[in-house]
C-alpha cells in the first residue's frame, strides 16, 4: 500500500467505527480485524501504519465525527506530513479543500465534562497504557515469576502485580501458557483484594464478565470455599472457562442469570456470602486509554439507563451478603452518578450498612469510596466502595 492509500484505509475504517459507535456493534478493534482480513495483500507495515492512523484520529476527537474523513481531516490540519497524503492518487483520497470542515480536537465530550468527578485529571484519560499482570498465587508468587518476564517492573503496593509496556505480547509468553500471570489492571487487582476473600469463605461475583477479577478472588481464596462466578451473557460466562483451567481454578462455579429476573437463580444464596462483588455495568470512562472509541458510543439516555440498572443489581446483590459480611460496589466509570451518588443512593435505601475505609497504596478517598484515576494512579479509572453488612 502507498502512504496515501494507507490514509484512505484509514478513513474506511473510520467510517465503519463511527457507524459503529452510533449504532451498538462492534467494537474497534473487531473492525480492523474484519477489515484487514478481507484484505490479504496488506503487509504487517501496511496493517500497523493505517492502525496507528485510526486509533490517532479516534483519540484526538471527543465528539463523534460526521465521518471517517472528516476525523482524518481534523487530525491532518495539525499534521503536515498527512495534510500532503490527501493527493488524489489512485488508491489515496482526495485533496483538502480550505473550506472542508474537520473533526474538532478534544478530550471530554462537552456534555460529559461537568459530570466527572471532580478529581478526574481529563488530559490523561487518553494516555497510553500498561500492560499489567497478576501473578497467579495458585502456581507461584512474584519473585518466581520476574526472571520468567525480566523486562517487568513491579507495581508498589501490590504484591502480586507486574507491569509491562504497552502492546507487550504477553500471550506469546511462557509465564502466560503455563498459567502463572493474568493480564490484568492494577487498579482491577486494587478492587479484587478490597472484598477480603480468603480459604473457606463463600464469595460471589455478580457481574463476572469473563472472570478477571473471579480469577483473582479464586487466586485469593487459594482455590478453597465457594466461588460464584454470575453473569446475564453466557458467552461472557464462557470465555472463563479455559481461564480457569490455565489458571488451575476449576473450584470456581458459573451461574448464568436471566436478566431481569436474576432474584430466581440467587434466593438459595440469601444471607451465605462472606463478600459478593459488584462489578457493575457502566459508561467505561475509565477505560478510555484502551477503548478511546467508547466516548463516540455514550449519550445521556444510556448514562440514564446504566445509573438505573447499577441501582438495580446493587439492591438485588444485598440480600447475598451474610450478617457481617462485605458488599463490595465497583465501576470502571468516572461519573459520580455511577460512582460516590450510587453508593450514597444504596445507603438511603437499605439499613444495616456502614461503609467501610479501604487502606489502598493508591487512589484517592472520594465520597465512601476510592476513586482511581490514570493521571494520578497509572491506572485505569475506578470508583469502588466496601459496605459492611450490619443488620
Amino acid at each position: 500500500m502507498t502512504p496515501s492509500a494507507r490514509i484512505q484505509a484509514a478513513i474506511e475504517l473510520l467510517d465503519a467505527i463511527i457507524a459503529s459507535a452510533r449504532d451498538g456493534g462492534p467494537a474497534a478493534d473487531t473492525l480492523i480485524a474484519r477489515y484487514f482480513k478481507e484484505r490479504r495483500y496488506a503487509g504487517s507495515r501496511d496493517r500497523r501504519a493505517v492502525r496507528d492512523h485510526v486509533y490517532d484520529a479516534v483519540r484526538r476527537a471527543a465528539e463523534r465525527p460526521s465521518s471517517g474523513r472528516a476525523a482524518m481531516v481534523g487530525l491532518a490540519r495539525e499534521r503536515g506530513d498527512l495534510a500532503a497524503l490527501f493527493d488524489g492518487s489512485a488508491h489515496g483520497p482526495a485533496p483538502i479543500d480550505a473550506r472542508e470542515a474537520g473533526a474538532e480536537a478534544g478530550d471530554v465530550p462537552q456534555w460529559l465534562q461537568p459530570l466527572l468527578a471532580d478529581p478526574v485529571e481529563q488530559q490523561a484519560l487518553l494516555g497510553r497504557a500498561s500492560v499489567d499482570l497478576r501473578v497467579n498465587r495458585l502456581k507461584a508468587v512474584r519473585q518466581e515469576v520476574a526472571p520468567l518476564l525480566p523486562e517487568a517492573v513491579p507495581v508498589d503496593g501490590l504484591d502480586d502485580a507486574l507491569r509491562l509496556a504497552e502492546g507487550w505480547p504477553v500471550e506469546q509468553s511462557d509465564a502466560w501458557k503455563q498459567g502463572l500471570v493474568e493480564v490484568q489492571d492494577a487498579g482491577s487487582q486494587l478492587i479484587s483484594a478490597a472484598c477480603g476473600a480468603g480459604p473457606g469463605m463463600t464469595v460471589v461475583d455478580l457481574c463476572a464478565g469473563a472472570g478477571g477479577k473471579t480469577l483473582a478472588l479464586a487466586s485469593a481464596m487459594g482455590s478453597r470455599g465457594t466461588l460464584i462466578a454470575a453473569d446475564t451473557i453466557r458467552s461472557r460466562l464462557a470465555r472463563l472457562e479455559p481461564r480457569a483451567v490455565r489458571a488451575g481454578a476449576t473450584f470456581i462455579q458459573t451461574l448464568l442469570l436471566d436478566q431481569g429476573h436474576e432474584e430466581r437463580a440467587l434466593r438459595d444464596l440469601h444471607g451465605r456470602a462472606d463478600a459478593v462483588l459488584v462489578d457493575a455495568p457502566c459508561s467505561g470512562t475509565g477505560t478510555w486509554r484502551r477503548n478511546p472509541e467508547a466516548r463516540w458510543r455514550l449519550t445521556p439516555a444510556r448514562l440514564d439507563r446504566l445509573a438505573q440498572e447499577q441501582a438495580r443489581i446493587l439492591d438485588f446483590a444485598a440480600p447475598l451478603v451474610a450478617p457481617g459480611g462485605a458488599l463490595v460496589y465497583a465501576t470502571c466509570a468516572l461519573t459520580d452518578r455511577e460512582g460516590r451518588d450510587q453508593v450514597n443512593s444504596f445507603l438511603e435505601r437499605h439499613d444495616g450498612w456502614t461503609p467501610e475505609p479501604v487502606m489502598t497504596p493508591m487512589g484517592r478517598a472520594h465520597g465512601h469510596g476510592i476513586l482511581l484515576t490514570p493521571g494520578h494512579d497509572a491506572t485505569d479509572g475506578f470508583y469502588f466502595a466496601r459496605l459492611r453488612r450490619t443488620g
